[in-house]
């Protein structure tokens, strides 16, 4: 039997999990706290236009409850986590770019 493919949420979910275990069986109290903040807000991946510089948009995935100030969102072409400003015009693109608990742990 074929097992059906993963959806983009279900892969974005499978990444998140891998690095919150990851990091809640760590040795380092402020990793460990940082996965748990994080699960705090997490949410089913959701997805959403994100603004860059230069006026260029992308669909991405949401995959934070914003505190009206971040969010952290899963770039798919670049396969990577991005942590967003809230702005008029939605989640705004800062450079801050790689694992969804570091771009977390940024601020």
């Amino acid at each position: 039997m074929i097992k059906p493919a993963l959806s983009i949420g279900e892969r974005i979910d499978a990444l998140l999990d891998a690095e919150i275990s990851e990091a809640l069986g760590s040795d380092d109290r402020v990793t460990r706290r940082t996965a748990a903040d994080f699960e705090a807000i997490r949410r089913k991946p959701r997805e959403v236009e994100v603004n860059f510089s230069g006026g260029i948009t992308q669909r991405c995935w949401s995959v934070s409850r914003g505190d009206r100030t971040y969010r952290v969102v899963y770039l798919p072409t670049a396969g990577y986590f991005s942590l967003c400003v809230e702005s008029d015009f939605g989640p705004l693109d800062i450079g801050v770019h790689g694992p969804a608990l570091g771009c977390f742990g940024s601020v």
